[in-house]
């Protein structure tokens, strides 16, 4: 399956500033603090997606909540961890029915 287009990085930071209505450097802060994660073109250009962007809208309304971006990180750490976890948890439950079914799993 393809990469979903909520996923491609493709977004310049110009237009990512135009859409959020931050600036660049706030943008580029948001990056160093790990809260978003452009990829980055041959030339160093920052790549970022409408994943990132929706990300991006999340951390401002945190902002003006008056969430710290340490505690946004937190929150996102706490989430990904969470999400791995289910999906160790999926995988093993679907491992354990491929054997009691005697499913082969296709490479």
């Amino acid at each position: 399956m393809s990469e979903s287009y909520k996923h491609k990085k493709v977004i310049t930071i110009g237009t990512v500033s135009e859409i959020t209505g931050l600036t660049e450097r706030q943008i580029r802060y948001y990056e160093e603090r790990k809260l978003i994660f452009p990829e980055r073109s041959q030339r160093g250009t920052r790549k970022y997606s409408f994943h990132d962007i929706e990300q991006l809208m999340e951390i401002i309304e945190k902002i003006e909540e008056g969430v710290q971006t340490f505690e946004i990180r937190q929150e996102m750490l706490k989430k990904e961890k969470k999400r791995d976890e289910r999906k160790i948890r999926d995988d093993m439950i679907r491992g354990q029915l491929n054997a009691r079914f005697g499913i082969q799993q296709s490479p």
